[in-house]
């Protein structure tokens, strides 16, 4: 990861190996995107609503962001391993709760405290941003890095939906227990400290926020981030129902279907890093916000035909994960290089907005579905926020250029 300090498996006096960094980013995808398939039946299992039940995604999402905003500036201030390993710990704890839990009330509490499994996202953005100091470069080395995660939601939610299938929805948690458990062992076994604690107390690193606040270009590739994500995330709060009531999935077929964004999301990852450090942030971002766009349109496109198959609204999810691929990891290296002594906290709060906004249409796309399910308004509503992403990144290239102005 860097020659001054790289990076062997194993040996905590280097850097997190990259295998590390991306089975830390995947335990947080895990705990999104396994137990999907398993909402209808947590639904039926504690006798709520639908839209009762999807707040364990959208709750879910929502405890990430003020824990982003948290967790960044926490290893700021005391290290990147130190915090990674209690997230992780907190998590094993959280996830043994839902699978004891009585109600829906227990249910949901314990699944928001499984958001400190974020702590494996955050930080690892951190670790890169502090081992590798060209913002391309650093683009690249996340794009490479999200590529492997993507594999987890790939094959994430088959597995759920075949657990569910066969052993009842708390199987899924009880896999999420045990990577839980591996992934605190691996990182206390594999990961060095990359950032030398701010002798500074907690409350002056929280004072430091409005610096990342007074930057217009921080905030613009938060939003991007957010607004482009934010289609997936309402994908993720609708298309367990959809894939249920309208195609007549079983849970486990909605596992196999649901996992086709991954397969985009891991080309366009892998595109990131191979051009990122060369094409440059902006042409990446652009290109991305774009794919997620057609993607939309093609998929009001193919449902509009009445085919009945579920790959008329599946398959174009396919591109929601390419452009989603190409955004993310260019998007986070411009948040965290903005000002490189934050960071951690630019990771966290970047990571904040982008999930709350996710929350939030997560929670609509719910809501939505409780009214009958049906593919066009949810589809819309991911159209809209992709094109809000095309705006936003519009912004980011004047802010861009008036910059380049005041300083020729």
């Amino acid at each position: 990861m860097s020659s001054e300090q790289p990076a062997r498996f194993l040996d905590r006096s280097t850097p997190p190996h990259v295998v590390t960094l991306v089975l830390m980013a995947g335990l947080s995808a895990a705990a999104m995107n396994l137990f999907l398939p398993s909402l209808p039946s947590l639904a039926a299992h504690f006798d709520v609503e639908y839209g009762t039940i999807g707040l364990a995604v959208g709750l879910y999402l929502a405890v990430n962001a003020p824990m982003q905003i948290l967790i960044g500036p926490l290893s700021d201030r005391y290290g990147r391993r130190a915090i990674t390993l209690i997230g992780f710990a907190v998590f094993v704890v959280a996830t043994l709760g839902c699978i004891l839990a009585p109600n829906v009330e227990v249910f949901l509490l314990m699944r928001m405290l499984q958001a400190t499994a974020v702590a494996g996202i955050v930080i690892g953005r951190a670790v890169i941003r502090d081992v590798v100091s060209n913002p391309d470069d650093a683009a690249s080395m996340i794009g490479y890095v999200t590529m492997g995660m993507a594999l987890v939601p790939m094959v994430a939610p088959a597995l759920g939906g075949v657990l569910d299938t066969y052993f009842g929805w708390q199987a899924t948690f009880v896999a999420l227990l045990i990577m839980g458990m591996a992934m605190l062992t691996l990182v206390w076994a594999d990961m060095g400290e990359t950032f030398t604690p701010r002798p500074i107390t907690l409350a002056k690193q929280f004072s430091e926020y409005p610096e990342l606040f007074r930057s217009r270009r921080f905030w613009g590739y938060a939003l991007i981030s957010g607004f482009s994500s934010g289609a997936f995330f309402a994908y993720l709060g609708g298309g367990p129902k959809i894939g249920e009531e309208v195609y007549g999935l079983t849970p486990a077929m909605v596992g196999a279907f649901f996992g086709m964004p991954a397969l985009g999301y891991m080309m366009g990852n892998f595109l990131s890093g191979r051009f990122s450090g060369r094409l440059g942030l902006g042409r990446m971002i652009f290109a991305g916000t774009y794919t997620v766009s057609a993607g939309m349109l093609l998929a009001l496109f193919t449902t509009s035909l009445n085919l009945g198959h579920p790959l008329a609204f599946f398959g174009p999810m396919v591109l929601l994960g390419l452009g989603n691929g190409l955004v993310i990891p260019n998007a986070t290296a411009g948040m965290i290089s903005v000002r490189p002594h934050l960071a951690g906290s630019a990771s966290g709060l970047g990571g904040a907005i982008m999930l709350g906004g996710g929350a939030t249409l997560s929670m609509i796309a719910g809501n939505l579905m409780d009214h009958g399910a049906a593919e066009r308004p949810l589809l819309l509503l991911m159209l809209a926020s992709s094109v809000a992403g095309i705006v936003t990144m519009l912004y980011v290239r004047h802010v861009d250029r008036k910059e380049a102005a005041a300083t020729a």
